[in-house]
């Protein structure tokens, strides 16, 4: 039993180092390289674990192997484009100045139903309002709309904005943050004025605070249990 305790540990630990190293990215956003990478080892990893009989070397050391391939191949496509475009492949134009382009949509076998589909999710209903739709490597669609489409800027209606501030958690849960409540620049003489100015009496009863460098802040009271 607690050999294969030792074993799930070592596979698991292994199987997060090998996701880390292929970066911050959505499963639907890796590129074709990577998602290779993650089906076979999540493949590899089951059979040591299945098998109590199987060495744990026959699972570590493809995993290792997988994962350094994956970092040589990475370092590869940094450094040249004639290797990013054979790995990843090139963008497609699909929609070009309101006009489908279907050879392209056929080569990359993108169905109408999806073109569709990632259109309305960019909130474009009408394809002719459409000036670019680019589908990119990793199987997601850009779409550029007319200017005529686009939504009014501030910079357009000669309009003075301020700058947006990242927001922390101060409080979460009850439980005060004071790494947080030091990055914007507060005390918590501060804090507890802006609790007793939305009514808290005490932390306790925060769910969840948020406040940004310039003091804006966000309230949720907790909830009974």
């Amino acid at each position: 039993m607690v050999i294969s305790i030792c074993r799930t540990i070592i596979i698991y630990l292994l199987m997060v180092v090998s996701m880390r190293v292929m970066g911050k990215r959505q499963l639907g956003e890796l590129e074709p390289t990577e998602f290779v990478v993650a089906v076979l080892i999540s493949d590899i990893a089951a059979n040591p674990l299945a098998d109590p009989g199987t060495p744990l070397l026959y699972g570590v050391v493809p995993i290792i192997t997988l994962i350094f391939c994956e970092v040589m191949l990475s370092f590869g496509v940094l450094k040249s484009r004639k290797i990013r475009s054979a790995v990843s492949g090139n963008p497609s134009v699909i929609i070009e100045n309101g006009k489908i382009l279907q050879n392209e949509m056929r080569r990359n076998r993108f169905t109408i139903d999806e073109l569709i589909e990632h259109l309305r999710k960019h909130g474009a209903c009408d394809v002719g309002g459409v000036k670019y739709a680019v589908l990119e490597t990793d199987g997601s669609l850009s779409v550029i709309p007319y200017a005529a489409r686009s939504p009014v800027t501030p910079l357009q209606m000669n309009i003075e904005t301020g700058e947006a501030e990242i927001p922390l958690v101060l409080i979460s849960d009850g439980e005060v943050i004071r790494e947080s409540l030091l990055g914007i620049g507060k005390d918590r003489e501060w804090l507890e004025g802006k609790l007793s100015e939305n009514g808290f009496g005490d932390a306790k009863e925060v769910f969840i605070m948020t406040a940004d460098c310039l003091g804006n802040c966000f309230f949720a009271a907790r909830e009974p249990a």
